[in-house]
C-alpha cells in the first residue's frame, strides 16, 4: 500500500510540474530541434537565403513561390545519402518536400553566413 501511495504522489507532482512548464514555455518561441534533420533545416533557415540563376529560372517557369521553398525548408526531409555535409568551406544538402510537396527537391549550399538554393528539381 505504501508503494501505491508514493506512486500516486509522484504522478500528481509530475502532472503539476508539467502544467507549470507548459505555461512557462507557451508564451516563448521555443523549438526543440534535436534531430539531425531539424537541426540542419534550422541552420539553413536562419541564414540569409540566396537563389542561383538556375533556381530563379525554375521558380519563374514553374510558378513556385518562395513560400513553398520556405515550407520545404521548415518541414522537409534531408537526404544525407545524397548530401555532402562535410564539404569545406560550404556544406551541401539535398532536401525533399513532404506530403503534397514530395515532388519538389532542393539542392542547398550552406556557408557560414548565407544559404544558396542552387538547384530545384520538380518530378512529375
Amino acid at each position: 500500500m505504501q508503494w501505491l501511495k508514493r506512486f500516486g504522489y509522484y504522478l500528481v507532482g509530475l502532472a503539476l510540474g508539467s502544467i507549470v512548464v507548459l505555461f512557462i514555455w507557451k508564451g516563448k518561441d521555443v523549438s526543440f530541434d534535436y534531430g539531425m534533420d531539424a537541426r540542419t533545416l534550422k541552420t539553413i533557415r536562419i541564414k540569409k537565403r540566396l537563389f542561383s540563376d538556375e533556381a530563379q529560372q525554375i521558380l519563374i517557369n514553374s510558378k513556385i513561390d518562395t513560400s513553398t521553398i520556405s515550407s520545404i525548408l521548415t518541414h522537409g526531409d534531408v537526404n544525407f545519402g545524397k548530401s555532402k555535409p562535410r564539404v569545406k568551406p560550404c556544406a551541401e544538402y539535398f532536401i525533399t518536400g513532404k506530403d503534397s510537396l514530395k515532388h519538389i527537391s532542393l539542392y542547398v549550399i550552406r556557408c557560414d553566413s548565407t544559404t544558396t538554393i542552387d538547384k530545384i528539381t520538380i518530378d512529375n
